[in-house]
């Protein structure tokens, strides 16, 4: 009858010890799921960081083009008030020589 109670006794023992190494392995895989989860929210945000950096860079790239476009604007402006300067210098020497000629 003490075999019989010892046996049943180290069975449950045995069994009490398969148990807790299951939990300890499902604890273990829970702690790697949530760190793979942790790392999957970490690439979203460097992802979502990549999106963001990437459109200011398109911003800053307009930006740019816009600038050069209105360079080119004053530039033409400039051009054509210069133009103009030299043609009204030229009516003024054009005018007062045939003044002085009579």
């Amino acid at each position: 009858m003490l075999l019989a109670l010892l046996v049943v006794l180290v069975v449950l023992l045995l069994l009490l010890l398969v148990v807790l190494l299951v939990l300890v392995v499902l604890l273990l895989l829970l702690v790697v799921l949530v760190v793979l989860l942790l790392l999957l929210v970490v690439l979203v945000v460097l992802l979502l960081l990549l999106v963001v950096l990437l459109l200011l860079l398109v911003v800053l790239l307009l930006l740019l083009v816009v600038l050069v476009v209105l360079l080119l604007v004053v530039l033409v402006v400039l051009v054509v008030l210069v133009v103009l300067v030299v043609l009204l210098l030229l009516l003024v020497v054009t005018e007062s020589l045939t003044d002085l000629t009579g």
